[in-house]
């Protein structure tokens, strides 16, 4: 079982930056698919990014360039730095660990991840 705790998230001005990171427990982290997605009001949950177990990086074409993924398997800890915000940014952030192979082509699909975080506010202001 892994438990993740999103932090970060808060009030930003248009053009500025935030970092989120995601906290995970629990033993064989770097063993695990991470992605970020989000959820603005009223719409779907849409995939942002996504890191293998490798250090492979995929980027959903609205956030590429702006965003980046990393993580620190030293820490148990994945981040989103994001960059150049938007006021149509806003929304829960959420990041979401996979344990399966199924995370290696499907890194994009909310089915391929098996446990999620609690969310974090991010609110852009024009």
């Amino acid at each position: 079982q892994v438990q993740l705790v999103e932090s970060g998230g808060g009030l930003v001005q248009a053009g500025g930056s935030l970092r989120l990171s995601c906290a995970a427990s629990g033993r064989a982290f770097s063993g695990y698919g991470m992605g970020w997605f989000r959820q603005a009001a009223g719409k779907e949950r849409e995939f942002l990014a996504a890191i293998n177990w490798g250090g492979s990086t995929y980027y959903a074409d609205s956030v590429k360039g702006r965003f980046t993924i990393s993580r620190d398997n030293a820490k148990n800890t994945v981040y989103l730095q994001m960059n150049s915000l938007k006021p149509e940014d806003t929304a829960v952030y959420y990041c979401a660990a996979a344990r399966t192979l199924y995370f290696s082509s499907n890194y994009f699909l909310r089915r391929a991840y098996d446990y999620w975080g609690q969310g974090t506010q991010v609110t852009v202001s024009s």
